[in-house]
This record gives C-alpha cells, structure tokens and sequence, in this order.
C-alpha cells in the first residue's frame, strides 16, 4: 500500500468520530465520511505501520442505515462536527449504544446491563449554546465557523443547523461591523489580532440571548454602534459581554468579564425550576433531552423527605433543585464562584429553603467540603450523592472521598462513557454495585452521547 493508492473497500465499522472503518490486506483503513454498510471508493491520504487514513471519493454501493440522498442533517462543508450527520436517527442511537456499551466491555463490565438509549425530542437547532471561533484569510474576509478536524483551522459554519437559526444571523451582523471597521481577527500563529470567538447562549423557554465576544483586549471599536444594531435587530438580546483573553491558549474563555450592555446573565426554565445563569456557568445544552436526563435522575435518586442529598459539580444548582421538592436537604458544590451564586439566587427565586450552595473544589478532595461544613457547623452525611462532572470524570481520591461519606446511592452523569466506566470500576471496588446504565442523547448527529447510572451501596 502506498499514499494516493485508490481501493474499493467495504464498510464495516464506525467510529464516534465519523470514520468508516474498512481493513486492506489486514491493515485498519479509517475514511472520513463513510457509513457502516458502504461499498465505497477511497484514496490513501495517509499511511502509519497501523492504520491507514483514506478519503471518501464515491460511493459503489449506499448503506441501509444512509439517509436517502439529498436528506443528510447537515450539508455544511469540511465541518465533521456531526458525525452521524448522513445515518438514520435509529442507526445514530445504535452506534451510541454500542459506543457505551464497549466502554464498559473495555473496563471488564460487560455484567452491567446497559439500557434503551433515550432519544432527544429534537435533532435540529437543538443547542442553547455555541462557540465560534473567528479567523481572517484577507482584509475583508472573515471565517467564523468550528474548527476542521484535528486542526485550528477554521471552517465556515456560522448557518450551523444544531444552533438555532437567531444565532446565524447575529453572527452576519457581527461580521458586518468587523468587515466595516476592519477589525482584526485573533491569529494563532503571531498572537496578534483583536476578536478571537463568538460566544452565544439563549434560554430555550424564555427566548433570552446572552452575547459574549471574547477578545484580546478589554475594549472593541466602535462597540457603541454594535450594540445599538444588534439590540435593534434582535430584542431577545439582554447581555452583550466582552470576555478578555489574551493568553496563548486553547482555552475558549478567559476570567474577566466586562459587560458592554444590559445585563451579565440570562434566565431560563428547565424541569420546572427558573434559573438565571452567566456566561460561565454550565447549563446542558439540549433543554429537551436535559429535562429527560434530569427525569431519569430524581427516579434513579429515589429521595424521601428526610434525605440529604450532595450535589457535586453542582452548576447553577438545575440538578438538585429540580429534586428538591422530593428531599430534606439539598446541598450544592461547584468551583466557579459566579454559578454558585446564581444557584443561591435560584434557589431564593424558586422559593427552595431547603437549598445551600458553595464554592468547593473537587480536584482538592481533603478541602472539598470544609466550606460548607464550617457553615453548617457539622458533618455532612448524604444519604445521596449526584456528581456531574467534566468529561475527564473524577479523579479516585474523589471517588473515594464519595465513598467515605457512605451515601446509600450515587447518580453518577456523564458526557463521556469512557470516563464514566473506568469510575464505575473503581466505585465496584469500594463496595457499590451499578444498576443498568442509561444512555441519553443530549448530541444529536455528534459522536457523544450522555449516560446516567446509579451505584448503590452494598
């Protein structure tokens, strides 16, 4: 085999990251871009001694699990964002299954039933929430977009079909006064360059929009007129934040805030609970598939009126104050000091007495709940713990610490099966047993997948 040698392969895997796998005398051959089922056409584009990376140059033969022609989710070039964007919905859904259920097979917990995949009521303009980052070929000419696969290289994206269609277009008039005003473009490679993403957020039952720019410098020209276009054209706006970042990072955001117009936050409703949240708080971004996800854990949490339940990774507090009708108390633990005070404004707002939040740390497990002890004044016991955390999962010394504090049961959240398998391991070791693992999809058309389980003790 050689590079720009061409094959007809048959396709007989998929990855989550929308790669066909094919094997050519024994050698694994990934093609961006086919489906499981495909009998396509490739080219060699790169050659390793263990696999081989191939590009898509036609289809011999469709797949069963193709969308018809002319139907793909999404047509927007070079993106592969969505990796399941040309497959059936039910095809997506049996790929994530069978990505969670591999997870768990690699961690040796092929024992543990994983259950049907709960599906996301909707598939397109379904995100509350999107980040694009902005680059420069010429004066002019602006691509604000995501970035191409394993680059920083910026491909045009801003129509993109998973955000709602109000995002597409306060991002052209966003680029128009960048293109009025020559406003440089953040560049990678000389540090140079002014406007680096486009951050937006909006509240999917209040309609509200949070605009946030994140730049290199504390101030935009002639953000005066920005604003009073954009405000004029677009009422739902209530916030246009800039953020300064000015680090040679990968990092999206950076710690300061400066707030250009109205207010730092927005307000929304999800399971019933109102919830005013800021730029740099965490919120799910599928309200829809969110609500079912949080369904799914007040049953599996299975609180009584006299439980304490510890939410770890706690946010703006939307987990444990859509339970707190069910329980004693509720406390919330999360390290960005601005969420955790939205959640105490939450809870206040949601007239929820039974609620505490505070800042802690979950990377310094010994510290995590000094604060709220000191406040308590006592020990906290939960009967229940539900943890959120990042796709990195918890580090052990926190699973640990979970399993010290001997709570009856643990909802554990991710966003990543791999993680959440190898965690489930280490809490089997410290005597909780895992009932059947949930999978939710809060990504439509993306390889990720959300998953929920409980481990109850032994």
């Amino acid at each position: 085999m050689k590079k720009n040698d061409i094959y007809t392969v048959e396709i007989t895997d998929m990855t989550n990251l929308g790669f066909g796998v094919a094997k050519i005398d024994g050698l694994v051959v990934f093609v961006s871009g086919a489906v499981t089922g495909d009998v396509a056409e490739v080219k060699i584009i790169k050659l390793q001694s263990s696999f081989a990376v191939a590009r898509l140059l036609s289809i011999v033969k469709r797949s069963t699990l193709r969308l018809p022609e002319g139907e793909e989710r999404c047509t927007v070039p070079h993106c592969t964002s969505c990796a399941y964007r040309a497959m059936t919905y039910e095809a997506e859904l049996a790929e994530k299954s069978g990505t969670v259920r591999a997870a768990f097979a690699k961690e040796g917990l092929s024992h543990i039933d994983i259950l049907p995949i709960i599906p996301s009521p909707k598939l397109a303009h379904y995100r509350n929430k999107a980040q694009y980052p902005v680059s420069q070929l010429s004066e002019g000419e602006y691509v604000i977009g995501f970035y191409k696969p394993k680059s920083h290289t910026v491909c045009e994206a801003a129509s993109c079909p998973a955000a709602p269609a109000v995002f597409s277009d306060i991002i052209e008039e966003i680029r128009r006064h960048l293109v009025r005003y020559n406003i440089p473009a953040y560049n990678e490679a000389t540090g140079e360059g002014l406007i680096r993403h486009i951050y937006l957020r909006r509240g999917e039952v209040s309609r509200e929009i949070l605009l946030t720019l994140v730049l290199t410098r504390r101030t935009l020209p002639h953000s005066d007129e920005l604003c009073a276009g954009l405000t004029r054209l677009f009422p739902d706006v209530k916030g246009i934040l800039i953020n300064v970042n000015d680090r040679a990072t990968n990092v999206v955001l950076g710690d300061e805030y400066i707030t250009l117009w109205g207010r730092d936050y927005i307000f929304d409703t999800l399971a019933g609970v109102r919830l005013k949240l800021t730029a740099p708080s965490f919120y799910q971004v599928n309200h829809g598939a969110a609500e079912l996800l949080y369904k799914k854990a007040r049953e599996l949490a299975a609180l009584s009126a006299g439980d304490t339940l510890l939410d770890l990774y706690s946010g703006v507090g939307s987990i444990g104050l859509s339970m707190a009708e069910d329980l004693g108390e509720l406390i919330g633990v999360e390290i960005v000091p601005s969420a955790v005070e939205c959640a105490r404004e939450n809870a206040e707002a949601n007239e929820i007495q039974s609620a505490r939040f505070f800042v802690g740390d979950a990377a310094v497990t010994e510290r995590l709940l000094d604060g709220a002890e000191r406040a308590l004044g006592r020990k906290i016991e939960p009967d229940v713990i539900v943890v959120d955390p990042p796709r990195a999962g918890c580090d052990e010394r926190l699973l640990r610490f979970i399993a010290e504090r001997a709570p009856q049961r643990i909802v554990y959240i991710s966003c990543n099966p791999s993680t959440l398998a190898r965690d489930v391991r280490v809490l089997e070791s410290l005597s909780y047993t895992a009932g059947g693992v949930t999978p939710v999809d809060l990504f439509p058309g993306t390889g990720h997948v959300e998953t929920i389980v409980c481990l109850r003790k032994q």
